[in-house]
């Protein structure tokens, strides 16, 4: 009996959680295939009158500018990631394969920076970028992504310690110095975290809103979180073509996470065994 309820209550969460998960996103569907008149007029709930109206998704990326959008998403994307990865590798190698005073403070210091809140350090960001003369500039939104996270240096750590350092003395015997060593042995051995931290980056940086709006005035260079913000406006929103965007939006990330999604999962269960 005891198994039995465990079992219901166990499947009945499950439920509810895949409910109110699916649930704001049936809502933007459905809003994205109707005109402002049924947008307005109709329940959110109610399924569309005709599924073949495009008209939204027309709009939302024509005069969006998604296609401007989705290009410099790309161009942040592919610095960012790259950069974010390797400072993490970085981190990981230096804290795994030398012994030196404050290591373990270090690690805990990285932990202690995860729980501030990010937007309580903003202000004193936003002067460090107009002081470097990065404000409106793609390389404020490059900069500030490749900050190292805790979550992805523990992936890296992870996977770093089951790699025997006998390699390294190897390498070390044939003349190699350390940044052959990380290159050479210690990084192609690191493929599955990375990954999964180009994954778990790549789509955080891809849903961020709020840095490129508050870095990126020019709309020209805005990524494509932004770009759906030119159909909000002072005196209302044109929200069935903003459902459109979304829908828009979220396809190819949704389509690369299914077919990387082992990565991810692979990932974290190798890296909380090894």
């Amino acid at each position: 009996m005891k198994q039995a309820t465990v079992s219901v209550a166990k499947y009945a969460s499950l439920v509810v959680a895949s409910i109110v998960t699916l649930l704001p996103i049936v809502l933007i569907v459905f809003g994205a295939f109707k005109d402002y008149q049924e947008y307005v007029s109709t329940n959110p709930m109610t399924p569309p009158r005709d599924w073949l109206n495009l008209d939204n998704f027309a709009t939302a990326f024509a005069d969006g500018g998604m296609a401007r959008a989705f290009v410099n998403t790309g161009l942040i994307l592919a610095v960012a990631v790259a950069g974010a990865v390797l400072n993490a590798a970085f981190a990981a190698y230096a804290i795994d394969r030398f012994r030196f005073p404050g290591r373990r403070l270090m690690l805990a210091l990285f932990l202690l920076a995860a729980l501030v809140p990010e937007v309580t350090t903003q202000v004193a960001t936003f002067q460090l970028v107009k002081a470097l003369e990065l404000y409106n500039t793609r390389g404020a939104l490059v900069l500030l992504y490749m900050g190292t996270g805790i979550i992805s240096i523990y992936i890296f750590l992870q996977f770093m310690r089951a790699i025997p350092r006998s390699l390294d003395e190897a390498a070390m015997i044939d003349g190699a110095g350390h940044a052959r060593i990380f290159f050479r042995v210690i990084l192609p051995n690191l493929k599955p975290a990375i990954a999964t931290v180009v994954i778990i980056r790549g789509i955080s940086m891809y849903n961020e809103f709020y840095l490129p709006f508050l870095y990126l005035s020019d709309p020209e260079k805005r990524p494509i979180a932004t770009s759906l913000f030119a159909f909000k406006g002072q005196y209302g929103a044109q929200w069935e073509v903003i459902c459109a965007g979304v829908v828009l939006t979220i396809v190819p990330i949704l389509v690369l996470f299914l077919f990387l999604q082992k990565y991810v999962y692979n990932g974290f269960t190798a890296g909380a065994t090894k």
